[in-house]
């Protein structure tokens, strides 16, 4: 950018030759789009508030004007101008911004967070398909709630049938600050089990869904490339490629790469695509029915969720029949004596 200093000199002589008076007329500021013009009065010059930095080549053209032979009027233009390292500096970095797209840990954390309220209830089946199409159906009743930090939750998820399952209990409690913990009651042993970390990869009481998808994957365990936009059943969705942030966490998750769609509109993952360590597709993740469960607070959940392994041809479809929030819960709930009820 320049800015251009123009002065219109007219000098009056007094009779001893000497120069009584020079007007200074007006400052024009320049650059690639055009040109901007302030005008001085007549009776004298009026400050421009185009740029302060015409100030100072005002003050230049006044000192130059004065060690000008005399004669008649002159009209000279005085560039200041942007440091050309300044100016390629600004392109680079709007231009990085706009090519980089999204933020897509940002969206990541949305995502995890997008079906979390205070606390809920629900009713809930399983629907199991073996590749030859044989279905096993489950019920069971699930219950959350959140943490005080407003990010971890506590959820319980006990199987009421068929008979060989019904009992059957899993506890689920985030930590943010460490490895999530893990209990799982078997009525058959009458005991409670604590799993540990490298056991989330494993399927979760028979279905497709491992222990990792059902607490959710860390946000902070991955990084994220945005890959795009796309449309999903006629909704935009971001496209997201997360890769685990070390050996530990693949191993652990059981995932080598993961590929989702996350609706732009309200954050949550319609669809998704899962690969192994060794680098093959093994599972295929859907999302439909998506709904508003909390509007106050802007939480969301799909009510059909549905997980294929693609090696196996074996899926698990979850579909909510009952969902309520903010029912009142206590904290004892979520504890192993209460994992032991049957009932």
């Amino acid at each position: 950018m320049h800015v251009l200093l123009r002065t219109d000199e007219r000098s009056t002589r007094t009779r001893s030759g000497r120069v009584r008076g020079v007007r200074r007329r007006a400052l024009v500021a320049r650059c690639g789009c055009g040109r901007q013009r302030a005008r001085g009065a007549r009776s004298g010059w009026r400050e421009s508030p185009v740029v302060p930095s015409a100030e100072v080549g005002y003050a230049r053209a006044g000192r130059a004007s004065a060690s000008r032979a005399r004669g008649a009027s002159l009209e000279e233009e005085i560039p200041v101008k942007l440091s050309p390292v300044l100016a390629l500096l600004a392109i680079a970095v709007a231009t990085s911004a706009l090519a980089a797209g999204p933020d897509p840990t940002a969206i990541m954390r949305r995502n995890f967070l997008v079906g979390k309220v205070r606390d809920s209830r629900a009713d809930v089946t399983m629907t199991l398909v073996s590749g030859s199409g044989t279905r096993r159906v489950r019920s069971t009743r699930s219950t959350s709630k959140l943490q005080p930090n407003g990010i971890d939750q506590k959820r319980l998820i006990r199987f009421l049938t068929p008979a060989d399952v019904k009992g059957t209990a899993t506890l689920l409690v985030e930590q943010s600050e460490g490895d999530d913990d893990i209990w799982i009651y078997l009525p058959a042993l009458r005991k409670v089990r604590r799993l540990v970390a490298s056991n989330k990869k494993d399927s979760f009481v028979g279905t497709d869904f491992s222990y990792g998808d059902i607490i959710g994957h860390k946000v902070e365990d991955w990084t994220y490339t945005y890959v795009g936009a796309e449309e999903v059943e006629g909704l935009t969705t971001h496209v997201i490629e997360a890769l685990p942030r070390n050996d530990e966490v693949a191993a652990n998750s059981g995932y080598g790469k993961r590929k989702l769609w996350i609706r732009v509109d309200n954050d949550v993952a319609v669809k998704g695509d899962y690969w192994d360590t060794a680098g093959s597709l093994v599972k295929q993740f859907a999302a439909r029915d998506v709904r508003e469960i909390d509007p106050a607070a802007h939480k969301w959940q799909a009510f059909h969720l549905e997980m294929k392994n693609t090696q196996t041809g074996h899926s698990t479809a979850i579909d909510f029949g009952t969902l309520d929030v903010g029912v009142g819960i206590d904290d004892q709930e979520f504890s192993e004596r209460y994992l032991e009820k049957e009932t």
